[in-house]
């Protein structure tokens, strides 16, 4: 019989999960707030919290200073390109790991992982000259070929997670009835795992989308995401935190509506299988 929890507990649990909250959400709302804000006021030693001469003059520079809509598409093509193309190659990863695992599966999930500790400035160099002897350099092909290296792991590890939760002997008994491999995949498999393939979707295009260190690096002009778009405001004459505020939250926003509103599948996937 589970325990009874008192109220004063809850009320305490309650409480800290919304401090905690507010103490994770309170640089986004600073940013939104500074956005509104003059560059002097922005840098006042004594900021003011809500009471300020509130303005649109920092997004009206943005927008005229910067093409928002073809980093906007930018973003959109990366995020999502390197999404797919990483569940195309991990699903059929993931079942093999899955159903049919070897002697050394658990080494490779492991060594896939520890790819994650390697830090991202030590392959700069040579994947930029591969890039820049590909014609690769600068171009949104590129970059959601790269990005679909970095992210791989996370969607591998994720759907063998979830793979292995789905009972072995449904997709035996789709064999028997002459299912083949593709289609025990397609059919079988794929649905059965839904909300962990969309969780692992939704997250994965959340890290693409804000991925700074490879967009900034592999692109200039042409095929520059958010990131680099926010980037720009921090020029050699200074920072100009009001512009870059506007520019930050412009760049945010999509995302958040995105996050905001496939929270309920996130949670669902994330626990897809913890709870028997």
């Amino acid at each position: 019989m589970a325990r009874e929890v008192s109220k004063g507990r809850k009320a305490a649990v309650t409480l800290l999960a919304w401090g905690v909250a507010l103490l994770i959400f309170f640089p986004i709302l600073w940013t939104f707030l500074t956005s509104f804000k003059t560059e002097g006021e922005a840098i006042n030693s004594h900021p003011s919290f809500l009471f300020f001469d509130w303005t649109l003059e920092n997004y009206e520079t943005v927008n005229q200073r910067s093409d928002y809509l073809a980093h906007f598409w930018n973003s959109v093509v990366i995020s999502l390109g390197s999404t797919l193309l990483g569940l195309i190659i991990a699903v059929p990863a993931a079942w093999s790991m899955a159903f049919v695992p070897g002697k050394r599966t658990k080494d490779l999930l492991m060594w896939m992982l520890s790819t994650k500790m390697l830090p991202a400035v030590g392959v700069l160099v040579p994947l930029y000259l591969l890039a820049r002897d590909t014609g690769l350099l600068d171009t949104k092909t590129g970059l959601v070929i790269v990005l679909t290296m970095v992210n791989l792991p996370i969607i591998v590890w994720m759907l063998y997670t979830y793979f292995k939760e789905i009972p072995g002997e449904i997709l035996e008994a789709a064999r028997m009835d002459g299912a083949t491999l593709s289609s025990e995949i397609l059919y079988v498999l794929t649905p059965m795992a839904v909300p962990g393939i969309a969780s692992t979707l939704l997250l994965n295009v959340i890290l693409a989308w804000n991925e700074s260190f490879w967009t900034l690096n592999l692109t200039a002009a042409s095929a520059a995401p958010l990131t680099a778009f926010i980037a720009s405001y921090s020029s050699p004459e200074g920072l100009f935190y009001a512009k870059l505020s506007a520019a930050s939250t412009m760049a945010i926003a999509p995302i958040m509506i995105l996050g905001w509103f496939s929270q309920k599948q996130l949670v669902r996937g994330l626990t897809f299988g913890a709870v028997k």
